[in-house]
This record gives C-alpha cells, sequence and structure tokens, in this order.
C-alpha cells in the first residue's frame, strides 16, 4: 500500500475524501482482525501504511473543515 501524497489529497473532492477514508477503516479493521486472530498478516506493513493514509486525510479534511 503505497502513501497518499498530500498533493493527491487535495486534488480529491470531499466526497471522494470521504469514501477513500472510509474504504481505508475498513481495510485496517480487516488487517486488524486477521492479526488479532493469530493469523500474520502477508503485509505487516501495511497496518502502519493505513494508519497514516487515514491521518493525512483526517488532517487535510481538519485544514478545510471538512471535519
Amino acid at each position: 500500500m503505497p502513501l497518499l501524497r498530500t498533493e493527491s489529497i487535495r486534488s480529491m473532492s470531499k466526497d471522494e475524501r470521504k469514501a477513500k477514508i472510509r474504504e481505508l477503516r475498513d481495510d485496517l479493521l480487516r488487517e486488524r482482525g486477521v492479526s488479532a486472530m493469530g493469523g500474520a498478516p502477508p503485509n505487516p506493513g501495511k497496518i502502519k501504511a493505513l494508519r497514516v493514509n487515514i491521518a493525512r486525510i483526517a488532517t487535510i479534511m481538519r485544514e478545510e473543515g471538512e471535519l
């Protein structure tokens, strides 16, 4: 999972950002569920990348008054 760049996040519309953050949160929930059940995640760095992407989108949404 590549990290999202701030330029690409800022170029998204309000609805696109909401959809993307919802999708990322669902992926994070799935990944945490796999690790909680004792399974080794196929990509160990994916959880951190998901968290960073969610934080970046949330920060930009806060800056623009969407949250």
